[in-house]
């Protein structure tokens, strides 16, 4: 897959970063990293375009709608350096 088109799934899947208290201490101290995603993204697609985009390795994907009506999608990586990696790109931290 070239660059564009992984900019392009990551971008239609992936809304933006949810960036609290709490989701800040996951990524340290859990190797979590919390979005919000598509509502129709599935956990396999999440779990493809975040190994692919970022280069990591993703263990498990959680998702859940928020009482709000989003997709929230709690990704934990292999280890504590790719959660970092993932959130400093995204802006986490």
């Amino acid at each position: 897959m070239s660059e564009v088109d992984l900019a392009r799934s990551f971008y239609s899947l992936v809304r933006f970063p949810l960036i609290t208290e709490k989701a800040v201490t996951d990524v340290e101290a859990k190797s979590k990293v919390t979005l919000i995603v598509d509502q129709g993204a599935t956990k396999g697609k999440i779990k493809r375009v975040i190994e692919d985009y970022f280069e990591v390795g993703v263990l498990k994907v959680n998702s859940l709608i928020t009482p709000k009506g989003n997709k929230k999608a709690v990704i934990t990586l292999k280890s504590k350096d790719d959660a970092l990696k993932v959130a400093i790109a995204l802006g986490v931290i």
